[in-house]
Parts: structure tokens; sequence; C-alpha cells
């Protein structure tokens, strides 16, 4: 039915993604997008091996030759090397992971190509390091989809004659009355990534396809067993894909020391409560995120919730859960898979991915801004995470807290 480029990470959502696309008859090709973090010590290139191409399977709905681009040649493709991974946590973009979507590939027949996209994810990384140390609460897997899933991702498809591109997240794609393109809720509540999803540049839903969206995880898991994959049983990535070792504070001050801001890293402060009793010492703002409970490395005799952080005084402000509470919130760099002017004045409203929907009044100021105001107080609402906006089951957009 149509050509499709398909984001593989070795997990059992996009492999299970690709055997659904082949029944849909569309035409896949599995692409792999290495944009990991490497250490000398992580990461140790064995030999290189040129990029797997799998033969199109005899199936396929379009006959075109998926490794053609529009000039009729071959493109060019990052080679994928044998690597060890010697550290534990189980994130994603591993070379095991892209190990296991090469197999997957075999066993559904379909091409397999693996994209170096290391430069570009630099700039993922310098973010998520830039936020940290401004006190704010970064989210790199939504600019990972905004950046690089669903924009360079987009590139590479056209290169090769796509007309969609999919991924093995947790959300669906509809129509509205009016016959546009809509991102909606997958149907899993327990699994739904339309949260992360919300920053996709609107003109690129058209072309979007995801497949998983309409199941359930357990049943994603049955299937994936019942059809032969290796990875039925794999588990879910949990970790941020390139701080593969140690904690989030000890990697953003050897990436900034690395850039030559090490004075600024290494400067800690004092954790102060919202009396403005001084209660302790801390070694950076960076190792802190607001609404955190545990980790603070602080024994007070009661639970204490971070409340604020102030980035110009170094202060790590903490507080009992009621301070915790914000009943509103603005926010900047909006983007609206709507028409702004469409955009209801009431409707559910999401600060954090794993954070329940709320309620709340919502208006555009003048300045593209997005002021939100709850009826009841929320829990957590961070500095630089994003908001979302919904009305009922799809995705209105949203924007940057402040």
């Amino acid at each position: 039915m149509a050509r499709v480029v398909l984001a593989m990470s070795g997990g059992v959502d996009s492999s299970v993604a690709a055997h659904l696309l082949l029944e849909q008859g569309h035409e896949v090709i599995g692409v792999f997008m290495r944009h990991g973090q490497a250490s000398p010590v992580a990461c140790a290139i064995d030999e290189p091996t040129a990029s797997r191409v799998v033969p199109t399977p005899a199936h396929s709905a379009n006959s075109k030759n998926p490794r053609q681009n529009s000039g009729g040649e071959t493109p060019r493709l990052a080679a994928l090397p044998i690597i060890n991974r010697l550290d534990h946590k189980q994130g994603c973009c591993t070379a095991s992971d892209a190990e296991d979507a090469r197999r997957v590939a075999d066993r559904l027949a379909i091409p397999f190509y693996a994209l170096n996209l290391d430069a570009e994810f630099s700039r993922i990384i310098d973010y998520f390091v830039d936020e940290y140390a401004a006190g704010r609460t970064p989210n790199p897997c939504v600019q990972c989809n905004n950046w690089i899933k669903f924009g360079k991702l987009f590139d590479y498809a056209d290169s090769v004659n796509a007309e969609f591109v999919a991924t093995g997240h947790y959300a669906r794609m509809g129509r509205s009355a009016a016959g546009e393109a809509t991102l909606l809720r997958g149907i899993d509540d327990s699994k739904d990534q339309s949260y992360v999803l919300f920053g996709i540049e609107r003109r690129h839903l058209d072309r979007m396809l995801l497949p998983v969206g309409e199941f359930a995880k357990p049943e994603i898991r049955r299937l994936a067993g019942t059809i032969g994959l290796n990875v039925a049983t794999k588990k879910d990535s949990q970790e941020i894909c390139f701080v593969t070792q140690g904690h989030y504070h000890e990697f953003i001050k050897d990436r900034q020391a690395r850039r030559g801001v090490a004075d600024a890293a290494e400067q800690g402060g004092e954790f102060v409560l919202t009396s403005g009793e001084v209660v302790g010492q801390h070694d950076g703002i960076e190792g802190f995120t607001v609404g955190q409970r545990k980790g603070l490395g602080i024994a007070l005799g009661e639970p204490k919730f971070v409340v604020r952080i102030e980035r110009e005084t170094r202060r790590v402000v903490l507080g009992d859960r009621t301070e915790l509470g914000r009943s509103e919130l603005t926010a900047k760099d909006c983007n609206w898979l709507v028409e702004a002017g469409s955009v209801p004045s009431r409707g559910l409203v999401q600060i954090r991915y794993n954070a329940a929907p709320a309620w709340g009044d919502m208006v555009l100021l003048d300045d593209g801004r997005l002021s939100v105001r709850f009826d009841e107080p929320q829990f957590g609402v961070a500095p630089g995470q994003a908001v979302v906006c919904y009305d009922g089951e799809r995705v209105l957009g949203g924007g940057w807290i402040e």
C-alpha cells in the first residue's frame, strides 16, 4: 500500500510495529538510529561491518527498490559496528539493541539500515546538560522525537521515496470531522505516549503511522511471542539512553568540564526550607528536580520535597507536600497540532509524562505563551518540563513550563 520507514529500537514495540505494518500490506524499511553517548570504556568497536540490507520481501505492495532514491542511486548508510557494552543499565540505542533490531528484520525479511546520528544527537545532550545546570528539568525524549525521530527520519524517508514514517509509540493517528490528521492517546492508558509527541510539527501528521497504539502492552508482547520474535520478553528501556553509567549530576558535571565550564558545574549550594532556614549543603543544583523527595542526601526527620530551585543563589528550597502544589503555570515555545484559534478554553492538561491529566482553563496569551489555571493544585510542576493539552483523547499541543 505504501513505503514506510520504521524507527526500530530493538524493543518489542517497534518490532511488532514492523509486523503490523507488513500485515497491512506496507513495504517496510527498518532504520536503527545510532545516537547514544559512547565512552572509550563502555563502547569498544571490535570490527566494522557493512550496513546490512535484506532483500525486499516478495509480498511487498510497492515494487520500487527501497535501496534507491529518486536518482536511482543507493543511499549512503552508516556502517553498524559490533560494540561490546560493559555497563549494566537498561537503556536504549545500545549495540545489543541494534543486534536485536537486526534479528527482527531478518525474521520479517525487511531491509534494515543503521544511521549514525551521533553528531545530531549531541544537540540533545547539550540541551539536557544546559537545562539541569540552569535549575530546570529537561525532557530529552520529547526533544529527540521533535528533532530526530520525527525530524531527521523524515529527511531519510524523503531520500528513499517513502510516504510514511512509523514508530512503536503508544499513541494513535486519527481524522477530525474536517478530515485533518489528528494525534490521539493510545488505548492503553498505562502506556500512553502521546505526551512525548506533542512537539512534532503539525505538517508531519499526515505522514505518521503509529500501529501499536491500537493495542494494550500485554497484547503486543503476546503477539511478539506468537510470531516468534526474540524480543517478546525484553524489558522496556528505563534509562535516558546517553546516561549509561553513574548518576545524572555526574554525567552533567563531566560534560560541562569537557565543554570548558567546569567551575560552574562544580559549585555547590545550600538546602533551605521555605521559611528561609538553612539546613544543609548540596553539591550542585543539577542533581535535583522540582517534586523530588528521595535521594536528597539530607535527613530532616520528616519527608521534604524540592519545592523550588534557585539558579542565581544555587539554593535548593525544600518544603512539605502542600507547599509543592501549584494552581497555575505559564509555558513558552508552544507547538500546536490544531489551529491556535481553535484551542478550547478548557481541557485536560498533563504536566509530566507519568502524571494524570487534570482539568484546567487554558488561555493563549498575546505573546504566544500558554497560561493554565487548574481546577485543583498540581504537584510537581517543574520548569523545563512539557505541559500538554488535550481535548478528550486528541492532543492539541503544548509548551515548555516556565
